[in-house]
């Protein structure tokens, strides 16, 4: 059965994409080189259109780490009609897109970044990139697991708690790895295996099917 995703880049236009671009360009930069001005130049376009769009720089920064969330896609379940397949293929889903974008180039610079900033107690980066990352990835998840366990094929308590859990088996230590400068490469076939054994280990601690055998 197939699963459906939300494809939420569709929420911006080429245009603001290719503007979202130019500012990670610039974060790549340093986080000091992202200003209104410098991102109007390097983009072409002028500062009232970034204003009317984004607002401030921090809207500028918001959009930026969302169109980065935004390719880890939302699977779509009908809670009233999930099957084992279903959830399973929707939670495999959701794993390889996480794992696939936490491993990016600019994901990487992001979490560089926040984590400067919050150890500088800047603040608005890190607060921006928890906000819509590790938060809102829970945000998209949590209802697909409740649905599960609505539809009695997951067994937990609290679906943060099983979150948890799932975000551990499906990131384990690479993200911190890459935060540290490793030089580890994971390509489609790695990002597939990591993200198949992680959805394997989750169904093992929480599948009602697993648990009976």
């Amino acid at each position: 059965m197939s699963v459906a995703l939300d494809h939420r880049e569709e929420a911006f236009t080429l245009r603001q994409q290719q503007v979202l671009s130019a500012a990670l360009e610039l974060l790549v930069e340093g986080s000091d080189a992202l200003t209104m001005t410098a991102v109007a130049r390097r983009a072409s376009c002028s500062k009232e259109t970034l204003y009317k769009w984004f607002g401030d720089r921090d809207g500028l920064l918001t959009a930026t780490v969302q169109w980065q969330a935004a390719k880890v896609r939302v699977p779509h379940v009908d809670r009233h009609r999930l099957d084992a397949q279903t959830l399973r293929s929707s939670v495999e889903a959701f794993a390889r897109d996480l794992l696939g974008t936490l491993v990016g180039e600019m994901s990487v610079t992001l979490n560089r970044l926040a984590v400067a900033d919050a150890g500088m107690q800047k603040r608005g980066l890190g607060r921006i990139v928890l906000e819509n990352g590790r938060l809102e990835m829970g945000r998209r998840l949590k209802p697909v697991l409740d649905a599960g366990r609505h539809a009695r094929l997951l067994d937990f308590a609290d679906s943060e708690t099983a979150f948890q859990v799932f975000f551990g088996l499906v990131v384990r230590d690479t993200q911190i790895r890459l935060l540290l400068g490793d030089e580890m490469h994971l390509g489609a076939a790695e990002i597939d295996r990591d993200a198949i054994a992680a959805t394997q280990q989750f169904f093992a601690l929480y599948g009602r099917e697993e648990k009976s055998r």
